[in-house]
């Protein structure tokens, strides 16, 4: 029989933290972050990291695991969240992998083979010096002629995707986009794919309060902790939240104005994750805009229906 896996999928801001616990207290089940940020530590107001005391006692995985000025790639993710599956399930318990980073997530659902890419370390650090000397931008355009697609999900700071993406293309002829739709192919597991979607205005007006929420929290005085222990050019702080209260740190704009760009670029990114989504994966969309109790049950109803509906058919078939 395959291991049972849920994902919870969706945009930022929309409830998959409280909505993935209350499922795993029902169910047995444990978290996997599927947060390509949560995994740094000293990082938790800006990642919007669960606190203990919201745990509820359920275990959480690959949070806290590497240092900010440490590189994570979706590869290692995949290896990690992979094993974890298997041992979640190994001790009679069911594994709900959730987060906002779409690729993240459907490296594992659907098991892309990496390796099939063979890596070019003389051209990346072509790449890598062409960063250095003209900054991203240059490349980054270059991606979004060869490949709106992926352009589309991949942050222009985001350098070492920007890298890969080209990377790929270099060594196969294929766009990143090309090369995940050649793995397209039916999860290994018995998989329960959950969506969480809700009206734009009122996602839109929660992540702004999520935002100031975050400042009031001291979001600024974390960055500023970064900043000082000289975190600086690394793949963690250019994520949402911290590049931008790292401009304001720096002298390059106001803090009012740092803060409204990073609910802009909060919003946007919410845009970018429901079009990936959406374009992505077979899911079973919930709207959480009104009665979150009244959807969590039906998620639970409808991922109970379907595992046990699924060992029944599989005993009648034995």
């Amino acid at each position: 029989m395959k291991e049972k896996l849920i994902a919870i999928v969706g945009p930022t801001a929309v409830g998959k933290t409280k909505t993935s616990i209350e499922l795993a207290k029902a169910l047995n089940g444990e978290i996997i972050s599927g947060d390509s940020m949560q995994v740094y530590k000293h990082m938790d107001i800006g990642t919007a990291k669960v606190k203990d005391e919201e745990m509820e006692g359920i275990p959480h995985h690959l949070i806290d695991i590497k240092e900010p000025t440490e590189p994570f790639s979706v590869a290692e993710f995949q290896k990690r969240a992979t094993e974890l599956i298997t041992d979640i399930n190994q001790r009679g318990k069911i594994p709900i992998i959730v987060g906002g980073t779409g690729l993240y997530v459907q490296s594992v659902t659907h098991q892309y083979n990496f390796s099939d890419a063979s890596s070019n370390v003389e051209f990346r650090n072509k790449l890598e010096q062409q960063v250095a000397e003209n900054g991203i931008e240059p490349l980054y355009q270059k991606l979004v002629s060869i490949d709106p697609k992926s352009a589309e999900n991949i942050h222009p700071n985001n350098h070492r995707r920007v890298i890969r993406a080209l990377e790929v293309y270099h060594e196969t002829g294929l766009t990143m986009s090309e090369y995940q739709a050649k793995q397209q192919k039916e999860s290994p597991y018995d998989l329960f794919m959950v969506g969480l979607t809700m009206d734009r205005d009122k996602l839109y007006e929660r992540i702004n309060m999520r935002v100031d929420m975050m400042v009031e929290e001291g979001l600024i005085e974390e960055v500023k902790g970064l900043h000082e222990k000289g975190v600086r050019d690394c793949q963690s702080v250019q994520a949402i939240g911290y590049k931008e209260i790292y401009d304001f740190i720096e002298g390059n704009v106001s803090l009012e104005g740092a803060i409204e760009n990073l609910k802009q670029n909060s919003r946007r990114y919410a845009k970018r994750q429901l079009t990936w989504f959406r374009n992505k994966m077979d899911i079973s969309w919930y709207d959480m805009t009104n009665n979150r109790e009244k959807v969590i049950l039906e998620i639970l109803e409808d991922a109970a229906g379907k595992f046990i509906i699924k060992r029944e058919c599989n005993t009648i078939d034995e």
